[in-house]
């Protein structure tokens, strides 16, 4: 316990084209989850990536979201490269995708014995994923409900969804309904969550049911993940894909700026 909680202790905040995000590596991450737990935290951990950096800047529920979060890591090598760029001690260890993430979080979690709730996905996609998980890891203990539902809080669907969540009891509620629904979602229901840490995780258990397909994880690496998401999901993605980041070179050219001038 000693050792996580200096752990966390060191971990940095660093601020880029007006949001912060923090230094975290998978390790970290999960002995965040660590210590959560064994002191019965409630922690929200974000993550940031361009198409978020977009949303914030354009939708104020979000910037909520992001004020509420109590660490938010890097889920992009051009944020990482950005960072660089702009004198920030970012490294390819920081920047985490769910991609990469979810084997090592779900093994931590059958090792461990954390109950993990998946919300979201079409209905069938989270059963088969929590198949797939359940087979590799026999010990893992998951429960899932789809996202296809009215978000409303008080609709009977969404409190529906609440008491299934909060009767499971789970130590990790992973919530999978793109951004910004996810973001929004979290933020509206949190105060009715029971869950020790709550993860914005997108489509991370589409690619495990194998609906979506996952990326070369090489192309992580080079920062190339993006072509070939949006080459399997052209229509869903080249908004964000090809637009945004061009809408966020302003943020990027004024910092860059302000960081030379103060150099």
């Amino acid at each position: 316990m000693k050792n996580l909680l200096a752990e966390s202790k060191i971990i940095q905040s660093l601020r880029m084209l007006g949001i912060t995000v923090n230094a975290l590596s998978i390790p970290q991450l999960n002995a965040l989850i660590t210590e959560a737990i064994n002191l019965n935290k409630h922690w929200i951990i974000a993550n940031h990536n361009l198409h978020s950096i977009y949303l914030y800047h354009h939708d104020p529920k979000m910037r909520a979201f992001y004020d509420k979060a109590d660490y938010t890591h890097v889920d992009s090598m051009a944020l990482v490269l950005l960072g660089r760029f702009l004198g920030l001690p970012l490294k390819r260890e920081h920047r985490v995708t769910y991609a990469d993430w979810i084997e090592p979080l779900i093994a931590e979690a059958a090792y461990q014995g954390w109950r993990v709730f998946y919300l979201g996905s079409k209905p069938g996609v989270a059963e088969q994923g929590a198949k797939n998980l359940k087979d590799r890891f026999p010990n893992l203990e998951i429960a899932t409900a789809d996202g296809y539902f009215d978000p409303t809080m008080e609709s009977s669907e969404n409190c529906d969804r609440l008491a299934i969540i909060n009767a499971y009891q789970p130590h990790i509620l992973m919530v999978g309904m793109s951004m910004p629904r996810q973001e929004h979602w979290i933020l509206d229901n949190l105060e009715h969550l029971c869950a020790n840490v709550i993860l914005p995780s997108g489509a991370a258990i589409d690619y495990v049911a194998g609906t979506v397909p996952t990326p070369p994880r090489w192309s992580g690496k080079w920062g190339l993940e993006w072509l070939f998401r949006l080459i399997a999901e052209p229509r869903r993605l080249w908004r964000r894909y090809l637009v945004e980041p061009w809408l966020l070179l302003k943020l990027l050219l004024s910092e860059g700026w302000i960081r030379f001038k103060g150099g």
